[in-house]
């Protein structure tokens, strides 16, 4: 635990201007990342007397061990600058806004030939005109369904639409009057992208004209007695209006909004968010997050309004946002909002009327959320503490491991030889910080030497990077090649220029844990242990968990430690123990798939899959076309004769496949080689491998 006082600045370093301030831990990560108005007061009240502070801001403050800040012109500058650091540094004492689903929305892809609507859910992409979002995706499916009637806008994926245009027939909606298709070319891609854009102003809110215009062609087709024609405009009507009365009216005068209400206690604060377009409600969604600092709702209400419009622009800024209390000081976040949306924005206080009563309802469902949020949550934050206090006093730890991180190694019969890294924090997954390791260090299986091969390599790169920061001054140990996160593998030149300490973000290797957990029994905890010891690393614990019996094993024990069947600290072990073999597993059955799908064919510069897949189908199996001769490859089309002649080389160069036999009679079961260069028959990477080969996979 730090003392305040070993970075407070000198007095009169800190300006008294606008600014941004980050706070960083002894690793160089940026822990929390704040604005203010006057950067000296503002951080004068984080070098105070530490019983006055707020407990999670004394827990900050203690962290640290340095601050450091940048001038900006304007509060304004200063707003921006803070949403972007904390969504570059993702600092763990700010207030980050969990949301508690994905959300799906209906999007129209207006950067196609042909738009398409659908369901989307995760980051916006550009191009994409989305609305929403809903609660639901039934919902959307629903609203869609009765819209088709009216605007029969492309709904189908890609390769849906390619083999109807190939096939000449169109799909079920576009015989039955739901889809225009554009794929057979019923309609052109102005008309279709027309059409498009209609069914984006109904959904937008600019219902009045589509109505208005469907009843005068109804009425028009009756006085000339087409009344089919008039029919079916009465029902496309009655569609457009059962679609409308899926969102009721809630404001008046056709409002584009969007309403924030926030309910918090001490810990914790849930936001709630309604989208209200044309007068009505046209989405929700909501946020929960911990109070790391004491916050204002003010204060709460300015970070949703980041985390709502950060990356949002133009009409998905609505004109009015309504608020129950507004940030101090207001001016810069109005300022922003106009800025993000290209013209002015009100924020404000409801105070009476539709908008009041609709800000009530939006209340109450925040306290609802907050509430259920509890009911969840509350356990778990219990469960968490306990398990990480369970674990350090079964390791004799002076203090609960708030970063553990578990390796595993994977193989088959020893070939593809890998390593997982997972890493948990605070009890909770943190898959942005996982790693994978390919064996390279020697040949065969020996889990063993693996795990200390990988141990070595995982912390050369930490020493690596507290060299760098003039942490640790040895300087040894950084020769070997390491692995980045794909496998490959790096030097020790690429390695200093790939930390970046900097930043503010370690990456790769560069924050240690308080923990290593290994997958195994006394060997693999003992390899692990030697190859920190090699290290010079002291401040590190190590355990293993065996499988068998459940048994955590500790370095020099005789005895393992069994921890009780209901212990919550054995719970959180094996979930992460059985989260690294899941990685590592996932990781070497990709390697395997793509070493199963490599052929001898591979190995020709210039050679692509078309053109492989030609020859496979023209001579039927890499056998036969080992024994073509070059006249009769060249007679494929495209290939040439000088292709033709390299292709002859390669085969006559590569050994040819050993036959396939039964394991269980020895017979030979075919004396063809199989397509190994396709890799199109979609089965199992395990299929065709002998039972006893598949038990063996780990």
């Amino acid at each position: 635990m730090a003392d305040p006082s070993s970075y407070r600045p000198r007095p009169g370093e800190i300006p008294d201007s606008p600014g941004v301030y980050r706070f960083r831990d002894e690793h160089r990560r940026v822990i929390y990342v704040g604005k203010a108005k006057s950067l000296r007061q503002r951080l004068a009240n984080y070098f105070q007397d530490l019983a006055n502070l707020h407990p999670r801001t004394r827990t900050m403050v203690t962290t640290a061990a340095s601050v450091e800040w940048t001038v900006v012109s304007t509060e304004v500058e200063a707003l921006q600058l803070e949403y972007s650091w904390i969504k570059e540094y993702d600092p763990r004492f700010n207030v980050k806004y969990r949301d508690d689903k994905s959300y799906p929305y209906l999007a129209v892809t207006m950067n196609e030939e042909f738009p398409r609507v659908q369901v989307m859910r995760g980051h916006k992409k550009k191009g994409v005109r989305y609305f929403g979002p809903y609660a639901h995706a039934w919902a959307i499916r629903d609203t869609v369904d009765l819209l088709l009637r009216v605007f029969p806008v492309r709904t189908c994926s890609a390769g849906v639409f390619k083999n109807a245009a190939r096939t000449g027939r169109p799909c079920l909606l576009g015989y039955i009057g739901k889809c225009s298709a554009p794929c057979v070319g019923r309609i052109g891609p102005e008309d279709h992208r027309e059409l498009a854009e209609e069914f984006s102003d109904f959904m937008a809110g600019r219902t009045g004209t589509y109505l208005r215009r469907l009843e005068k062609q109804m009425m028009e087709a009756a006085e000339e007695m087409e009344y089919e024609r008039a029919a079916r405009l009465r029902d496309d009507i009655e569609a457009l209006k059962k679609a409308m009365e899926k969102n009721a009216v809630v404001l008046a005068d056709a409002t584009d909004a969007d309403l924030i209400a926030v309910a918090e206690d001490e810990l914790e604060a849930a936001v709630q968010i309604f989208h209200v377009r044309g007068g009505r409600v046209r989405g929700q969604r909501g946020w929960v997050t911990d109070k790391v600092e004491e916050i204002t709702t003010g204060a709460l209400v300015e970070h949703a309004l980041q985390q709502l419009y950060g990356e949002e622009t133009g009409d998905a800024v609505p004109k009015e946002v309504l608020v129950p209390a507004l940030p101090e000081p207001v001016e810069p976040v109005q300022e922003w909002l106009t800025g993000r949306r290209g013209a002015n924005v009100s924020l404000r206080i409801p105070q009476r009327g539709d908008k009041k009563a609709l800000m009530e309802t939006v209340q109450r469902n925040a306290q609802q959320a907050l509430a259920l949020h509890k009911t969840k949550r509350a356990s778990d934050l219990t469960t968490r503490s306990r398990a990480l206090e369970e674990i350090a006093e079964a390791l004799d730890l002076d203090s609960a491991p708030l970063r553990i991180e578990c390796y595993d190694i994977s193989h088959l019969q020893g070939d593809d030889v890998v390593a997982s890294m997972v890493v948990f924090e605070d009890g909770l997954q943190r898959k942005s910080e996982y790693r994978r390791f390919q064996i390279r260090g020697f040949a065969g299986q020996d889990d063993v030497r693996s795990m200390h091969e990988v141990i070595t390599r995982r912390f050369k790169r930490y020493l690596a990077e507290k060299e760098k920061t003039g942490e640790w001054a040895d300087g040894s140990g950084t020769e070997d090649p390491l692995t980045d996160g794909d496998g490959t593998l790096t030097g020790p030149d690429e390695i200093t220029n790939s930390l970046k300490d900097d930043d503010g973000r370690p990456k790769k290797f560069a924050y240690p844990p308080q923990l290593v957990v290994v997958d195994g029994g006394q060997p693999q905890v003992a390899a692990a242990q030697r190859a920190l010891d090699a290290l010079g690393i002291d401040d590190i614990a190590v355990c293993g968990l065996a499988k068998r019996l459940e048994e955590v094993w500790l370095p020099g024990d005789d005895d393992p430690v069994v921890l009780p069947r209901t212990s919550e600290g054995l719970y959180l072990l094996q979930r992460i123990r059985d989260e690294a073999h899941r990685f590592a597993i996932t990781y070497q059955r990709t390697k395997r798939a793509k070493r199963f799908r490599a052929g001898p064919l591979d190995d020709v510069p210039g050679l692509g899959e078309t053109r492989k897949q030609a020859l496979i189908k023209h001579f039927g199996s890499v056998k036969k076309l080992r024994s073509a001769t070059i006249e009769e490859i060249q007679g494929v089309p495209g290939i040439g004769r000088k292709t033709a002649e390299t292709i002859a080389a390669a085969l006559a160069q590569a050994a040819p496949a050993a036959p396939a036999v039964n394991t269980a009679t020895g017979e030979i079961i075919d004396d063809e080689e199989p397509d190994t260069t396709a890799g199109s028959t979609g089965e199992p990477v395990t299929a065709g491998l002998p039972d006893e080969r598949r038990g063996q996979e780990r």
